[in-house]
């Protein structure tokens, strides 16, 4: 499994806990305010909102929460006006990094990005520097104890899924056309299948290896930039030894 993917996995167990301090709530919400804004507060016409919406939803984000979340988008209530910015950079030894933002301050933010990057071995690029290094994509994930994998694999196909993947042991990995997420993902509702999550994603095309001091950096950056309050996403290409990344995740 590379350190991307490794990450990932990490990324989904730690949601569980940052949903207990809320912190998965906050980025949810802003998600859901700006979809809402972009598209409008209808999630049959709105696609990037329907997915904010699920994954709210798997989230256990109650319905009055996520409602008023959408009506400050529209501006049916009042709120915080937040603005997409995505960053583009490096971490140690030259990985890729792609970081999405919402913030309602931008010079802030970029000014906080940086002094993180700069912290961990990585800075600050320009943008259009790594983008064409990754590839967009649809990801859903289900849980590996509760399908046989030739199963899934022929549910999947038949939904529109472009790839089925078992680089985690506890999830099977489908990847969709990034455009197409929601018609799979509903398809294989239908099917019964239960989904822990769906997303859209950015998929690295090469990585960069890592280990020592590097490996130590970089989960560390992808870390604190996780745990940041404007950070939505951060997408990196870096592949870390399995041993090397347990033992440093641990």
């Amino acid at each position: 499994m590379s350190g991307h993917s490794k990450w990932h996995s990490i990324r989904h167990k730690k949601a569980k806990v940052d949903a207990e301090r809320g912190k998965v709530f906050t980025k949810l919400i802003k998600e859901l305010t700006v979809s809402a804004r972009i598209g409008g507060g209808d999630p049959d016409m709105n696609p990037r909102l329907r997915t904010a919406m699920a994954a709210a939803k798997a989230a256990n984000m109650p319905a009055k929460n996520i409602d008023n979340a959408v009506k400050k988008g529209t501006g049916e209530l009042p709120g915080v006006v937040y603005e997409e910015v995505t960053y583009e950079g490096y971490g140690p030894g030259g990985v890729a990094l792609y970081i999405n933002t919402m913030t309602d301050n931008k010079n802030r933010t970029v000014a906080e990005i940086r002094h993180l990057l700069n912290k961990y071995g990585g800075n600050l690029g320009e943008s259009g520097c790594v983008a064409w290094m990754f590839e967009r994509s649809g990801l859903i994930k289900i849980a590996a104890d509760q399908y046989d994998e030739e199963e899934l694999f022929m549910l999947a196909v038949e939904a529109g899924a472009e790839d089925l993947k078992k680089d985690d042991p506890d999830f099977y990995e489908l990847y969709t056309d990034y455009e197409l997420l929601d018609e799979v993902r509903n398809a294989l509702s239908e099917k019964q299948v239960q989904i822990a999550s769906a997303e859209r994603t950015m998929i690295p095309k090469t990585f960069v290896n890592l280990d020592g001091k590097q490996a130590e950096q970089m989960l560390k950056l992808m870390e604190v930039l996780d745990d940041h309050d404007d950070v939505q996403d951060v997408y990196a290409n870096f592949d870390i030894d399995d041993k090397v990344m347990a033992d440093l995740a641990g």
